[in-house]
């Protein structure tokens, strides 16, 4: 950088002493005595930097939370961390302990301190020429700071003084202590107090301790010698000269110094805050000239909740992931939003942000499903339903453990997820209907390839995030009104004056009395919470999306490359997160909404009779009347019953479709005969084949041929 000063000639060791002694003390004079007047001074003027603006001055980039805590900085173009920061914000302690080592009469002089000037140009004389103190005050140090220049020089110490004055003529005392605090080097890339409170004692620099500040008011002298995760040595020798000069000029007692001392010196940095990663870098994409971003989110639960999922995801594999999303149901405000297990994990792909990652929903959509049917008129949750295997042309859907249960009420039904009652419904209400209900929550379900929706759909043939997910549930949790989840960053829709329903409000809450009686998994108390779990086709997603009468959370685990996890459910692997999640938010469950003007309350034989069994509006629609089929054991398998040890085990023979009742035949002899059920036992007399056969009541038939043994 051009100084716009010519260099002083160089001399001899002797002579340069003397003359450049003579010459300090006679700039230290004639600036007294008018020096701003002349022209060497207004050259040095106008080839100063600007002086920079407090609000427009470079720092890190800060997303912060709620309630303006951080979250996450982001380092400023040249690699360094430098947080905004101002004097309210620190320490005051800290403040008075820096004014008084630094510049005593920083709030009197005007930028020069001339008292100090003579002293440290009769210490310059008697140390050979070189600069002992210096005689620099706070603005004098901003003035080196801002040129980025070293001023171990009489040329450059006259170009620090006429720039002091400029910034005591343009500045007020607060603001040049705000450069201060934002521009001096702490060691490395850390620039300003905040920076450097983090960085060694991981913490806001709001609440210091004596030995802190004395730290922090040492390290900027020689920031790169006294490091301490480099010289702990060093930096522990500067602090306690700190100290012990601070007792001499009786700012701090002596009995406060000594205790100081004995506090430990920080041998590392400390990493940066990384909470909310992934939505921090959204946001600061969407925004990448903000220098402070505010999110929606909690700073203490998205913590919280982090710790959990990466507490969680490790006990289930280092392949494995976990993404949780909180929201408030009243405002739609994302408390907390955990992206990943792991944001720097690269076996798991923390990197990738699974809350708003397109996924097989499983199960998840069956309490829309079943709410659409209360809505319609079509049934209660204590209709009937029958759960049997049942064909729809060419898709037969069957239920997660392969059983069916018969005759079951719709509760029944969606507390034990079953699958069949689940199709037979949608295919009452309409996939198209309950796509538009989807999309009323904000969500925003994917079919392949922009294909129509069909019966799968209700399955998780369809892909939504976990963010759809929540706002669909907070949607229910709502008495059927849609709200839009906020994060702070991501763009709102048109505001709705009236926005359409996602379901009434009976339905809405036909739907939460039902998930209430949902079974917890261990870790949970029953009724706490309405909740709803699936499981995705080929366990490579678990889902637990749960709510109480103010807080929706929704939970995923699985492996973000979609690879499956053998073994994962939803009952197992996201319920228990969902639950703890839940035990996070430091408060008691919120009560649900009361049952809203004609909800009927009664045991299925108190129902009005077009409420007492879900009819489908056009059985033709449904091959309940597809012939039979033995689902199990299947054609030409062997089949191990243990007869080699003598005791064997009997065959359970399955069927679906067809019309009871069913008869049973082994090798053309019957062995059983059921009026409703679609399963029956054969014992065989030894090791061999063996043809099965089913027959129904209208003698429609089916057989296999297997070896038993």
């Amino acid at each position: 950088m051009t100084t716009g000063v010519q260099p002083a000639p160089r001399l001899s060791p002797r002579w340069r002493r003397w003359l450049a002694g003579g010459a300090l003390a006679a700039v230290v004079l004639a600036a007294a005595g008018g020096l701003y007047a002349s022209q060497v001074v207004g050259d040095i003027r106008a080839h100063l930097p600007p002086t920079p603006g407090i609000e427009t001055l470079p720092v890190s980039t800060s997303v912060v939370d709620r309630d303006g805590l951080l979250l996450r900085a982001f380092t400023t173009d040249g690699g360094r961390w430098r947080l905004p920061v101002t004097v309210d914000q620190v320490d005051r302690h800290f403040i008075a302990m820096l004014i008084a080592y630094e510049d005593q009469r920083f709030t009197e002089h005007h930028g020069i301190d001339w008292t100090s000037m003579v002293r440290a140009a009769g210490q310059f004389v008697g140390a050979g020429g070189h600069i002992v103190s210096g005689g620099s005050t706070l603005t004098m140090q901003v003035a080196r700071l801002i040129e980025q220049e070293r001023t171990r020089s009489l040329w450059a110490k006259i170009r620090q003084i006429v720039h002091a004055d400029t910034l005591e003529r343009e500045l007020t005392k607060e603001q040049i202590l705000t450069l201060y605090l934002s521009l001096a080097p702490y060691g490395g890339n850390i620039e300003g107090i905040r920076a450097a409170s983090l960085a060694y004692f991981g913490k806001e620099p709001a609440r210091l301790t004596t030995a802190e500040a004395a730290l922090l008011v040492a390290l900027p002298q020689s920031p790169e010698a006294r490091r301490p995760d480099r010289d702990p040595k060093a930096a522990e020798a500067g602090r306690n000269q700190v100290l012990d000069r601070l007792v001499s000029q009786g700012v701090i007692a002596p009995e406060e110094a000594e205790a100081a001392r004995l506090e430990p010196i920080p041998t590392a940095r400390r990493e940066f805050p990384m909470l909310a990663a992934h939505l921090a870098e959204k946001a600061v994409k969407a925004q990448p000239n903000a220098r402070q971003v505010a999110l929606t989110v909690d700073r203490r639960l998205q913590g919280a909740l982090e710790k959990l999922g990466a507490t969680r995801a490790a006990r289930l594999g280092p392949t494995v992931s976990v993404a949780i999303v909180v929201a408030d149901q009243a405002s739609g405000d994302i408390l907390a939003s955990v992206g990943s297990a792991g944001f720097l994990s690269e076996q798991s792909a923390g990197f990738v942000d699974m809350t708003q990652a397109l996924r097989s929903p499983g199960s998840t959509l069956k309490p829309m499903i079943y709410g659409l049917a209360f809505e319609l008129g079509m049934a209660n949750p204590e209709s009937l339903i029958e759960d049997r295997p049942t064909a729809f042309n060419r898709y037969v859907p069957v239920n997660f453990d392969g059983f069916s249960r018969g005759t079951v009420t719709i509760r029944q039904a969606l507390t034990e997820s079953l699958n069949v009652p689940a199709v037979v419904v949608l295919d009452a209400v309409g996939t198209a209907r309950l796509v538009a209900r989807l999309k009323r929550a904000y969500a925003n379900p994917v079919l392949p390839d922009d294909t129509a929706p069909g019966l799968a759909v209700g399955l998780g043939g369809v892909g939504v995030t976990l963010r759809d997910l929540v706002s669909i549930y907070a949607s229910i949790a709502r008495g059927g009104t849609p709200v839009h989840l906020r994060d702070g960053v991501s763009p709102e829709p048109a505001t709705d004056i009236d926005p359409a329903p996602v379901l009434d409000p009976t339905a809405a809450w036909y739907v939460t009395d039902i998930l209430r009686d949902v079974p917890p998994p261990l870790n949970g108390s029953p009724g706490r919470i309405a909740y709803k779990t699936g499981t995705s086709y080929g366990y490579r997603d678990a889902w637990a999306i749960g709510y109480d009468g103010k807080t929706v959370i929704g939970v995923w685990v699985g492996r973000p490359d979609g690879a499956p996890v053998p073994g994962i459910s939803g009952i197992t692997a996201a319920a228990p997160i969902l639950f703890e999640s839940f035990d996070r938010l430091g408060m008691q469950a919120a009560p649900f909404r009361p049952a809203p003007p004609g909800v009927i309350v009664a045991a299925n034989s108190d129902l009005p009779e077009p409420l007492k069994r879900f009819r489908h509006p056009n059985d033709t629609m449904v091959a309940r009347d597809a012939p039979p089929q033995i689902a199990f054991p299947g054609d030409g398998v062997d089949v191990d019953l243990g007869l080699a040890s003598g005791s064997g085990r009997p065959l359970t023979v399955k069927v679906r479709n067809g019309s009871p009742p069913f008869t049973f035949f082994a090798n053309g002899a019957p062995f059983g005969r059921t009026a409703f059920a679609r399963q029956n036992n054969w014992r065989p007399d030894g090791p061999g084949y063996v043809t099965l056969s089913v027959v129904d009541a209208k003698g429609r038939s089916d057989l296999v041929r297997v070896f038993v043994e």
